[in-house]
């Protein structure tokens, strides 16, 4: 009994090529379905013709299983490994943005610093205000003491309460100390509002008045 031409004795026959193109095909198709979503592939197109693209590998297919099959394929694949490494190569050549380090300055803190806080009240204006005095005796050389307002919303210590803000006070390396105080309006206009820092005493002088009559407490 004569046998196919290529196949092996007891077989039923090998598979001619073209069969075995489609089935190839078919598996690719399948694989591509599950890993490709075609909306997000940037290489797709469908053309005016209705056939589909590939903008990578400039190849045309009939359908998108066609397509899908071929994304799986060698040609593709080696394409986007090609495209790749050509991006990888030229992306140190890009001019980056300039970042700026930035030192964080670590000192171990030794404590609170000393401190009195004077009510005063001015009859004529009819204004209440508070005259805070701080000690510094063991200042870091060449600083500064500083001082800001902070609203109850920015701090993170006590509950938010919009009735009171914070006077905080600042100074290497001593703690930052805060005074809460009602949030009424601060009349910053000089001399009633200004601070002042003595070196040779090692002590900072800061005075708040407000602009209202209500009561200006430190709690």
């Amino acid at each position: 009994m004569d046998r196919e031409w290529g196949s092996k004795p007891g077989s039923g026959g090998a598979a001619s090529g073209q069969n075995e193109a489609i089935d190839r095909r078919e598996r690719l198709r399948r694989l591509a379905l599950e890993t490709i979503d075609l909306a997000k592939d940037p290489y797709f197109m469908r053309n005016h013709l209705g056939s589909y693209e590939c903008k990578l590998c400039l190849t045309l297919h009939n359908n998108e299983g066609n397509y899908l099959a071929h994304t799986q394929g060698k040609r593709h694949q080696t394409n986007l490994a090609k495209r790749a490494a050509r991006e990888a190569k030229d992306a140190p050549t890009k001019p980056q943005p300039h970042k700026r380090t930035v030192s964080v300055r670590r000192t171990v803190k030794i404590g609170r610093p000393g401190y009195r806080v004077t009510k005063q009240f001015d009859p004529e204006l009819m204004q209440r205000s508070l005259l805070f005095q701080i000690e510094y005796p063991e200042i870091e050389d060449n600083i500064k003491p500083k001082h800001r307002v902070m609203s109850s919303f920015e701090q993170k210590v006590q509950p938010y309460d919009k009735r009171y803000q914070y006077l905080l006070f600042a100074a290497e390396p001593y703690e930052i100390i805060a005074f809460k105080v009602p949030s009424t309006e601060i009349d910053k206009s000089t001399p009633k509002f200004f601070s002042h820092w003595d070196p040779d005493s090692k002590m900072f002088t800061a005075h708040a008045t407000t602009s209202t009559t209500s009561c200006f407490r430190t709690t």
